[in-house]
């Protein structure tokens, strides 16, 4: 394991939680735009994560552990300006989950937000938008009878009891917004 790679890969991830976290908190996310410190940061991670997989392919579990790995995928998952290289991100990932090297619910997430982005409809139901009054509601889905399936494959819970997940968040979300208030 290389563990000066995986304690970068992780510090990019807790510097964009933490970045995340404290627009939130200070109201500037969300927004109709992409946040200028989020995308220079984003753009940064991204950079760098295209370097080691120059060095050393795609930064597995093998590689970097299970974290790290995760930490790889997050960079690349919000990599959202350079689409292509999430695509190549895609590609990398399914050769990755093919070797047991990631988790495939990584596969799911970045590949959907890949055909979302490009306009596609989504193949596992990982993404989702707001209807007209704020809840989530999942882009439209590739064959939706057999998304569950799909889910499933990849070790992720039904798209129904995910919705049911995010609906909750939202009711909480609203709660504390109004006790607040």
């Amino acid at each position: 394991m290389n563990q000066n790679l995986a304690d970068e890969l992780v510090t990019m991830m807790t510097e964009d939680q933490r970045l995340l976290q404290q627009l939130f908190e200070s109201g500037e996310l969300p927004s109709e735009s992409y946040h200028p410190q989020m995308k220079a940061l984003h753009e940064h991670n991204a950079s760098r994560l295209k370097e080691i997989i120059s060095a050393h392919g795609w930064p597995g579990i093998s590689l970097v552990a299970e974290d790290a790995a995760k930490a790889a995928w997050l960079v690349a998952q919000h990599s959202v300006s350079d689409t292509e290289f999430m695509a190549e991100c895609v590609s990398l990932l399914e050769d990755a989950v093919a070797r047991q090297d990631v988790e495939g619910w990584q596969l799911a997430f970045i590949q959907d937000r890949v055909r979302t982005l490009s306009g596609k409809l989504q193949y596992y139901g990982t993404q989702f938008d707001v209807d007209e009054n704020g809840w989530p509601t999942p882009f439209p889905i590739e064959d939706s009878a057999t998304v569950n399936e799909r889910r499933l494959r990849l070790g992720l819970n039904s798209l129904e009891e995910r919705l049911g997940q995010m609906t909750e968040q939202e009711r909480k979300r609203r709660a504390n917004n109004q006790q607040t208030s």
